[in-house]
Formats: C-alpha cells, sequence, structure tokens
C-alpha cells in the first residue's frame, strides 16, 4: 500500500501545478491583466511633445516614450490618444496606415478614433487633450 502513496501524491500535485499554470496564462491574457501598464494611462502633467508640422496632414505619429499617439485629421487640427493598448498594457510599437499596432498580442487600434479594431482589445485607446501652442504640441490635463 505505501508503494502506491508516492505515486497518489505525485499525480495530485501534478495535477495541482498544470491548473496553476493554465490558471497563471489565462490571467496573463484578460483584459483585466496589468502587465506593463503603467498606473495612468494618460499623462497627468501636460507632456510637450515638439513641433507640430512633425505631423503631416492626414498622417499620425508615435510618441512611443510619452506613451502617446497623435494624429493630424486636417490643417492645425489634432487628436491624441493614450498609445497604452488597452488589453495587456503594452505601448504600441508602430503606425501601420491609420492602425496603431500592439507588439504583445497583435491588437490594433484606429489611431483617428482609438478604437479597438483586432483583439483581443476590445476597449477603445483613452483620448487625450491635445492643443498646438506656438507651433509646439502639448498634450494632457489643461492642453
Amino acid at each position: 500500500m505505501s508503494g502506491r502513496t508516492p505515486a497518489a501524491r505525485r499525480t495530485v500535485l501534478k495535477g495541482a501545478a498544470l491548473a496553476g499554470a493554465a490558471g497563471l496564462g489565462v490571467a496573463a491574457c484578460s483584459t483585466d491583466s496589468k502587465l506593463g501598464r503603467a498606473v495612468s494611462p494618460t499623462p497627468t502633467e501636460p507632456v510637450h511633445l515638439g513641433a507640430a508640422d512633425a505631423i503631416p496632414v492626414g498622417g499620425a505619429k508615435l510618441y512611443r516614450e510619452e506613451r502617446l499617439i497623435v494624429s493630424c485629421p486636417a490643417e492645425g487640427e489634432y487628436k491624441a490618444f493614450s498609445a497604452q493598448c488597452t488589453h495587456g498594457g503594452c505601448v504600441l510599437d508602430k503606425i501601420v496606415g491609420n492602425e496603431g499596432n500592439c507588439p504583445c498580442h497583435g491588437s490594433r487600434f484606429d489611431i483617428t478614433t482609438g478604437k479597438a479594431l483586432v483583439g483581443p482589445a476590445t476597449v477603445p485607446l483613452p483620448e487625450v487633450q491635445i492643443k498646438a501652442e506656438g507651433g509646439k504640441l502639448v498634450a494632457g490635463p489643461d492642453a
């Protein structure tokens, strides 16, 4: 009988370990994941982004270090969104056409509206206030 006990214990422990690992995998890809997520996905203070004319009309620019994406739909008009994926918190890595790409799980966002286009993200990117002041862009609160 003692020959069976270690095998049974091993089986139970192995099953518990696999169940725990499976749970971690689900948690890492859930929409509530905090993986890589900053405390606040949008600026809490004004952020100076440089020359407004660095963004062509109809184009956009990714400010990766500032975690912002800015588009210029018309002359003198700017729209800004957080560049932090709403799924896992990774910072978008590039703009392809009119889409911002998340390198972690493949989510894609419309850079003109912030809308999630391809999952796993389903929540849009948060909009950020932005203004052109003296030919320079300033994003964040009171912008």
